[in-house]
């Protein structure tokens, strides 16, 4: 097992996708809320995965943080800004899957410095 399935901010990345594609589930939605948070979170999730499994890939990174803003503008993009429970989600979930995105750039960056020959930081 690869030892970059242990980055924190990949399984957080993976529970707030789930979460969030699961909660039509439990909060009041209409079809355009359900959708977007359905959508949205799994691909929160899969970019979680993918993180895992590609830990040098910055590409994957900042694809979650874009998701992350998407999920945040959908109650408004898409008109469930009225529905508080599927709209608090989105914003938290948005909001959670950014945070979640920019602490993994920096850890990214060195792996990805790491393994660019020559430039890897001294122990």
């Amino acid at each position: 097992m690869n030892a970059s399935v242990n980055r924190w901010q990949d399984w957080v990345a993976v529970v707030i996708g789930a979460v969030v594609a699961l909660s039509p589930l439990w909060v009041d939605t209409n079809s355009a809320a359900q959708w977007s948070m359905i959508v949205l979170g799994v691909l929160v999730a899969a970019a979680g995965v993918a993180n895992m499994m590609a830990p040098t890939s910055e590409m994957v990174v900042g694809a979650m943080g874009v998701l992350g803003v998407l999920l945040f503008v959908a109650p408004w993009v898409t008109g469930y800004a009225d529905m508080a429970g599927a709209a608090w989600t989105s914003w938290v979930g948005g909001a959670a899957t950014v945070l979640t995105a920019l602490a993994a750039m920096p850890e990214g960056s060195r792996m990805h410095i790491g393994h660019g020959g020559g430039l890897a930081p001294h122990h």
